[in-house]
């Protein structure tokens, strides 16, 4: 019997995993995110469950009040969201330890994040091109 995480699983097809910052510009309306229009628009938004935690806590610390995270929850429903599997976790660890053995820093969310867009073979879409150029087989779309 086949392992779960070696079976064949349907692809996000023209899907695209947004950076926490680039979700943030669509969801504030950022006069940014018109630099990223041409590569989210009629796209499958992706989200990592870091990028939700990420917004969960802006939320918490800048003391929105309900209306505001009503704004929020209802954004978020645009995404497919992805949380950690086995391979997603391998993923994780593959693109921290080379970062360290390569001497290119990167930050657990910025590893989560680029595991994602890795697990599914799908683009990356941020606004800090430099904290993912290092990594191998990562396709990264950047405005920045």
């Amino acid at each position: 019997m086949a392992r779960r995480e070696d079976r064949q699983e349907s692809p996000l097809i023209g899907a695209v995993v947004l950076d926490t910052d680039v979700a943030s510009f669509i969801f504030k309306d950022d006069s940014r995110v018109r630099l990223y229009n041409p590569h989210v628009d009629g796209k499958l938004w992706v989200l990592s469950f870091q990028s939700l935690a990420e917004f969960e806590q802006w939320a918490i610390l800048r003391r929105w009040g309900q209306r505001r995270k009503d704004d929020l929850d209802d954004f978020l429903e645009s995404f497919v969201l992805i949380t950690p599997d086995r391979k997603l976790c391998k993923l994780w660890a593959q693109i921290r330890a080379e970062a360290k053995l390569q001497g290119h820093p990167i930050e657990t969310a910025d590893a989560w994040v680029a595991g994602t867009a890795l697990r599914y073979s799908v683009p990356l879409v941020t606004h800090n091109r430099a904290h993912f150029r290092w990594i191998a087989g990562l396709k990264v779309i950047s405005e920045a």
